[in-house]
């Protein structure tokens, strides 16, 4: 076959805007799921039909069925035991709906995947297609954590285990990484463009202050899980204090970080507090630099980004935790994760020769 590079780049660009619109996806499933959790719809649907789990109930028996499932959780004899069929159906869609996006999502990345290498776009010998491939698993096990995580809320007590959808949330994270990374060099259209930046201690900088964000946002998953955003809803001391009383008083200590609200809560408010300072002494530092004007485009992004993300932090605080503030704050995470990768993408050291 007769190399094109008009035609090579045009497609490029389109599995890259395909792999934005399933990260597009995935953000809203995100979205779905925080809004799940939060009006405690997570735990509706006791079962998982991988195959068969299309079809909504269509009578009254059907309802009548599932009802009686959820009857057999924990979430119904000790938190809803008074609920009806009525009572079940509003906290039934949500998590449906979750579930048949999440299917959707599938198909949406499978399809297109397979004509691509029936086209001859994508080839098996090529990198790109084992990077597909990679992506595929992860949303495989992306579905297959998503059900660990709800069995461990079907069996002792009506919650979902913080450690489950803390590695649920990662997960979702890692795959919204990996897709936008994989876009994103499939739009570099010179490899030597950004050649002659001035991007020195930037690379490094950033790199650090991704991993900062993606830790403050795992934090953040433990503060969900555990329900820390009640603990103190006082901004910005938590009561009376800057450090509260209490702190890693729970036995053993070294769990603290995990299981003891008020530890959760104020480890999240003080990496919060810290990736946001940084963030800003990084854009101040990279003012100035002679850098590629996407390179300038992407730090600004992740500035707006941090401020957004504290603005919502603080008012879903202040707030005690309303659903809409909640769930955008989560979203706000993985914007702010989207923006440093961004970042990271735009001042790594371009491979030459």
């Amino acid at each position: 076959m007769t190399y094109n590079p008009t035609l090579d780049a045009k497609r490029a660009k389109i599995m890259a805007y395909w792999l934005f619109g399933i990260a597009g996806m995935v953000l809203f499933m995100v979205f779905l799921g925080g809004v799940t959790r939060l009006t405690h719809s997570g735990l509706s649907i006791t079962e998982w039909k991988l195959f068969t789990g299309w079809v909504p109930p269509m009578n009254d028996a059907d309802w009548a069925t599932l009802f009686a499932k959820y009857q057999q959780s924990p979430e119904f004899h000790k938190m809803n035991p008074d609920m009806d069929v009525n009572g079940f159906k509003g906290i039934f869609w949500l998590e449906f709906i979750h579930r048949v996006w999440g299917r959707l999502l599938g198909f949406a990345f499978f399809l297109p995947f397979v004509i691509f290498m029936i086209r001859g776009w994508v080839r098996v010998s090529a990198p790109l297609f084992w990077k597909l491939m990679g992506l595929l698993v992860l949303g495989a096990m992306q579905g297959v954590m998503g059900w660990y995580m709800v069995m461990s809320g079907l069996v002792d007590r009506p919650d979902v285990s913080q450690y489950r959808l803390t590695a649920h949330f990662a997960l979702a994270l890692v795959i919204i990484w990996a897709l936008l990374w994989v876009g994103m060099s499939l739009l570099q259209k010179d490899p030597y463009d950004r050649h002659h930046q001035d991007a020195g201690g930037l690379s490094g900088a950033i790199k650090g202050l991704f991993a900062l964000v993606f830790i403050t946002a795992l934090s953040g998953g433990f503060v969900a899980g555990t329900d820390a955003g009640f603990a103190y809803n006082t901004f910005p001391l938590m009561g009376d204090e800057l450090i509260p009383g209490g702190l890693f008083d729970y036995d053993p200590w070294f769990m603290a970080p995990f299981e003891d609200i008020i530890t959760v809560q104020f480890n999240h408010r003080t990496l919060a507090e810290t990736t946001f300072v940084l963030v800003m002494l990084f854009w101040f530092k990279a003012r100035g630099r002679h850098l590629h004007p996407r390179s300038y485009r992407a730090i600004n992004a992740l500035a707006i980004a941090a401020w957004g993300q504290v603005l919502l932090g603080i008012t879903t605080l202040v707030m005690a935790v309303p659903v809409s503030f909640a769930s955008l704050h989560q979203i706000g995470a993985v914007v702010l994760m989207s923006a440093a990768l961004w970042c990271v993408h735009e001042l790594r050291t371009p491979q030459l020769g």
